[in-house]
């Protein structure tokens, strides 16, 4: 009877168990699944302490994508490339060198008045202050009558950190450092020509690749051209505008607000708040009447949000189909990997991911994902 059985049984349980190879098949696709973990976070980690080495490599590659179009137009009037190149960089470099110590002693004053007017805000904020105190101190009276007896006393170790102010200026130098190396590097990489973009072209076997390859490098070089210097173009004007109004307004410095306002609209979303707040700051502490202060910082976020919210899609929108909160999440992402020139290139770097999305069968879907919403697909 058990010899019966016993087949019957090795039978039913072959037939409703699993083939082996469909758990080896899971087991490796889940192997794979944890070495592309692993390899991103391990990416993520060397592109956070790698930062001084990487950002300036990073920049230059921005900057010769967007002057290279120049370049080539050089070369077609008969300029070689090797001297448009030095003029371009040699031209950046001295026009903003110049434009830097203009502004030096202005903004050295304000500076060095970075105390007194942080006394004047203090005292003008006393009020509001004194009430926060006084909220917290019932706050740990309550606390004070809940535990009983109080707590043995607890002594303080104060930490010397270096103020806001140096700090700034510690992170001002360091960013100039690294625009300089990029500046180097980018005359380099553009006095070479072509050089890059044959080596690419000629590492890829098939000669449609090759097709895709020149289209995906050129479509980056134009977008990413096109988005800077219109950019540029309209923050310089944002700048104007801004310090014409501020001027008007009666707020000391207005032009170093206007090229502060130019610099800090390369800064998505964060540049039009960041530059509301100080203009606020500094108008509260410098005007008498709070209406009077209030028309500063009013100025600077309307023209800030009617640049944002018009002009620049207007201009801009349609050769840069990227949804907001897709940049956003780059904007401080980049930040919280390289700081503030991070920021400045997290827009710049997600054309170049899109342009080459768009341009991979396999990479289309997040291409899409990554760009705006059209005005047909309301409908």
């Amino acid at each position: 009877m058990s010899t019966r059985i016993q087949p019957l049984v090795e039978s039913e349980d072959i037939e409703g168990a699993e083939p082996v190879g469909t758990d080896t098949e899971g087991q490796l696709r889940t192997i794979k699944v944890m070495l592309i973990g692993i390899f991103l976070i391990l990416l993520l980690a060397a592109i956070y302490f790698a930062k001084d080495v990487l950002l300036p490599i990073v920049l230059s590659v921005l900057l010769m994508l967007t002057l290279s179009p120049v370049t080539r137009g050089l070369e077609r009037i008969g300029v070689p490339t090797p001297v448009s190149a030095v003029l371009l960089i040699v031209g950046i470099g001295v026009g903003s060198t110049v434009g830097v110590y203009m502004m030096s002693g202005p903004v050295s004053d304000l500076v060095s008045q970075a105390p007194e007017i942080g006394d004047r805000l203090k005292s003008k904020l006393t009020p509001v202050t004194k009430s926060v105190e006084a909220v917290q101190e019932a706050e740990k009276q309550v606390q004070d009558l809940a535990d009983g007896d109080s707590p043995a006393p607890t002594q303080k170790v104060v930490v010397d950190k270096p103020g806001p102010v140096r700090q700034a200026l510690n992170g001002l130098a360091s960013a100039g450092s690294s625009i300089v190396a990029a500046m180097v590097l980018a005359l380099f990489m553009l006095a070479s020509g072509d050089f890059f973009l044959r080596r690419i072209i000629e590492a890829t076997p098939k000669l449609q690749d090759k097709k895709k390859a020149y289209r995906i490098v050129r479509d980056i070089e134009q977008q990413i051209s096109r988005y800077l210097a219109a950019i540029t173009v309209i923050n310089a004007g944002l700048g104007l505008a801004i310090g014409t109004a501020l001027f008007f307004i009666g707020m000391p410095y207005a032009f170093v607000w206007g090229a502060a306002a130019f610099a800090l609209n390369f800064l998505p979303f964060l540049g039009s708040l960041i530059g509301t707040i100080l203009v606020g700051a500094i108008a509260f502490v410098t005007f008498d009447s709070a209406s009077h202060a209030m028309l500063a910082p009013i100025a600077y976020f309307s023209l800030t949000t009617l640049e944002g919210q018009f002009i620049t899609p207007y201009l801009v929108g349609r050769r840069l189909e990227l949804n907001t909160v897709s940049v956003l999440i780059t904007v401080l992402f980049w930040i919280w990997i390289w700081g503030i020139l991070g920021a400045l290139m997290a827009v710049p770097f997600l054309v170049l991911i899109k342009v080459i999305c768009d341009n991979i069968e396999g990479w289309r879907v997040f291409g899409s994902f990554l760009g705006a919403e059209k005005p047909s697909e309301h409908h």
